[in-house]
């Protein structure tokens, strides 16, 4: 049997990975929202709104759940995180603010400037959130210092900038190999097709660029991946077969591929950083609470799981049921 921080660690990945491929695609629905062109410009924003308007906000559930268990199960390191990451984490919660309130106003007939602002917000946030994530990994995040050296320096350095590129990339790549499945126009299926295409590879070339930051500027996650050689080879594998899918336009397979691709990424992350939420001291282990309520905590998850799980299974269900290849 696992320790209940290890079980609860997992659970946190879980919902993470969750967030990446569903409001990790959302996101990447915004930025081609805003970087729509050419003569189906209005076609393909109707589609990306027709494509995330059923389930959007049902995604963020996943990172509401993150941030509980966080703070329940592992408070001292939820505490270091928030507070020396309190700039980048409130602009990501205005972005989410915005984004979503600009969405719902598009929808019922705002004007464009509205849309403008969904758009931006959907390239911003998940930018800050791969900031974030970089930032926690790097482990500089330290109470000594002035406020430059403790509020800004720790997020405002290569590594973490890498970071939230490689997450607005790979989101945009979601995206667009989602939407491929969300139309039967060819034409529509093919402008989506050919932005896959170039955002698989901007995930490749930002991939190696965080590699080769991470040697200075987050060492634990670079002897980590190095360790995690055979996960990164897979990894690679499925990048592969994701691109091949998409030349050879083989809808399904590319987004089976590029969800196993994102998710491999989020859990060699993950597997990389064990057993530290905040290098290089706070771990699942020495900031753990009380085994208490670690159980009760574990309990409810394992309710509530029962009670959401088939609610968003109906729901997907009900709206991505009557997808055609």
């Amino acid at each position: 049997m696992l320790p209940l921080e290890v079980l609860i660690a997992i659970s946190i990945m879980i919902s993470l990975n969750l967030y990446a491929l569903m409001g990790g695609a959302d996101y990447g629905g915004g930025v081609w929202d805003l970087l729509a062109s050419g003569p189906r410009a209005k076609a393909q924003r109707e589609l990306i709104a027709e494509a995330i308007g059923p389930i959007w906000e049902a995604n963020h559930v996943w990172l509401i759940l993150v941030i509980v268990l966080l703070f329940t199960a592992f408070p001292q390191a939820f505490a270091s995180i928030t507070t020396v990451l309190h700039i980048p984490l409130t602009l990501m919660l205005f972005g989410i603010v915005l984004r979503g309130s600009a969405f719902a106003f598009r929808t019922y007939g705002a004007k464009a400037a509205v849309g403008r602002i969904f758009a931006i917000a959907s390239l911003v946030t998940p930018l800050l959130l791969g900031v974030n994530l970089g930032a926690t990994a790097a482990g500089r995040l330290r109470f000594d210092g002035d406020f430059v050296s403790v509020f800004i320096r720790p997020w405002l350095q290569l590594f973490p900038l890498s970071v939230g590129f490689f997450a607005l990339a790979l989101f945009a790549f979601l995206a667009a190999v989602y939407l491929t499945l969300e139309t039967d126009d060819p034409d529509l299926r093919e402008d989506f097709r050919k932005r896959a295409l170039a955002s698989a590879v901007a995930v490749d070339v930002i991939a190696a660029v965080v590699f080769f930051l991470s040697d200075s500027g987050a060492p634990l996650i670079r002897r980590g991946l190095g360790r995690l050689w055979p996960l990164q080879i897979l990894t690679g594998v499925l990048a592969v077969i994701a691109l091949l899918a998409l030349w050879w336009r083989r809808f399904h397979l590319a987004r089976i591929s590029a969800a196993a691709q994102a998710t491999l990424v989020v859990w060699g992350w993950g597997l990389a950083q064990f057993p530290y939420l905040v290098a290089p001291e706070l771990t699942i282990y020495n900031t753990a609470a009380p085994s208490a309520v670690l159980r009760w905590l574990l309990l409810g998850l394992i309710i509530g799981a029962f009670l959401l799980l088939p609610s968003l299974y109906y729901l997907f269900r009900v709206f991505k049921g009557r997808q055609q290849s």
